[in-house]
């Protein structure tokens, strides 16, 4: 089962200010709980950025843990930046796609549009509810 979800939200910051934090994946553990850790990758492959992303989650008795390892695979400043899961270990993982889109409305505010794509099965019904609690909060 694929999970598809797409949240945004409006931000009183500049289109250049809520980039910068997006397009970063080591900001995210500070305002997404799913996220309690993210780290750059020293030595990545080519000229690709990527981190080590930690996802956590508890639904009623149920806890997930799992580990990706993320490349940003578009970064148009400030407009979009996309993140893919890429793993080194030779083996086939379901996939992972986080795309977020900035635009500036006016008045000093900015619109963020995110998108998550995950393809696995396992994760799937504890993904999309504990995303759809996190865009809630």
């Amino acid at each position: 089962m694929a999970v598809d979800v797409t949240a945004t939200l409006e931000a009183p910051c500049s289109r250049e200010e809520l980039f910068e934090c997006v397009s970063d994946l080591t900001t995210y553990p500070k305002w997404l709980d799913i996220v309690p850790r993210a780290a750059a990758v020293d030595g990545a492959v080519g000229d690709e950025h990527a981190w080590t992303v930690e996802l956590r989650g508890r639904l009623g008795p149920f806890a997930r843990a799992k580990r990706l390892r993320m490349v940003r695979t578009r970064h148009d400043v400030p407009d979009a930046v996309v993140f893919e899961r890429r793993e080194l270990d030779g083996r086939s993982h379901s996939p992972w796609r986080l795309e977020a889109h900035v635009a500036g409305v006016g008045n000093g505010t900015s619109r963020l549009t995110m998108r998550l794509h995950y393809g696995g099965g396992l994760w799937g019904p504890l993904v999309e509810r504990l995303l759809s609690d996190e865009i809630e909060r």
